[in-house]
């Protein structure tokens, strides 16, 4: 996100990332639309390659096409090999956030800056067993950070509790305005331990997609991220 949309959020509770990739691509207007009259307040879009992991899903046209159609920040996730070559196309497009894989292979550094310096918000990302030792050198250059609770681009996984560790250490190492986010089997079963543990962004597909009242469905995740919840859970 620029720093005006990572300010605002960063003001707000913590908040549902609605993922598009599980919405109906044949109504993609309409789906957006549902979504924000459900209080959505940012759009999650995970870019995969085919390569970086072995599922492929939609590129800078896709990204592109949403910009036209809100102006709620779109948060993309590059689960794609060598993102330093494609972070300024897709900023370009209307993304927001550019955050990429650690594991990718592209210098963390000259990236982050090259995104910062298109005005878009940085951001890395790390799979379930890399260690948080892999970012630590370039957190000065992140303004988000997105911890994996499953391996990136493989569907079917259980939540990994491995994420909850590193959100809350990741907390006492990043500058308070850093927002942490997480991403993958997120849903009422597990919402509440995620923002226990730091999470202020909340990356959700099925949770809200198998339902045919979005509006209901966010509803139910964000009273379960209320104190209140979490307290009496």
């Amino acid at each position: 996100m620029t720093r005006q949309h990572l300010a605002q959020l960063r003001a707000l509770p913590p908040q549902v990332a609605p993922s598009l990739l599980n919405c109906d691509f044949g109504i993609l207007a309409l789906e957006m639309e549902r979504l924000q009259a459900a209080d959505a307040r940012l759009f999650h879009l995970d870019v995969m390659d085919g390569h970086f992991v072995p599922n492929l899903t939609y590129g800078m046209p896709i990204v592109a096409s949403l910009r036209k159609h809100t102006q709620l920040p779109l948060d993309v996730h590059l689960m794609i090999s060598n993102p330093h070559e494609y972070v300024e196309q897709f900023v370009q497009a209307g993304a927001d956030t550019v955050m990429f894989h650690i594991e990718a292979n592209s210098p963390p550094r000259p990236t982050l800056e090259k995104i910062r310096s298109l005005g878009a918000a940085a951001g890395l990302v790390l799979n379930p067993k890399t260690p948080l030792s892999a970012i630590e050198p370039y957190l000065d250059l992140c303004d988000q950070i997105l911890v994996m609770s499953v391996e990136a681009g493989f569907g079917g996984q259980k939540f990994d509790r491995v994420a909850l560790e590193k959100l809350r250490t990741l907390r006492g190492m990043v500058r308070p305005e850093v927002i942490l986010e997480v991403d993958g089997g997120v849903n009422e079963a597990t919402i509440q331990d995620c923002v226990e543990a730091g999470a202020h962004l909340l990356v959700v597909g099925s949770a809200i997609f198998k339902h045919d009242d979005y509006v209901a469905a966010m509803r139910r995740l964000t009273g379960l991220m209320e104190p209140q919840a979490r307290a009496s859970g």
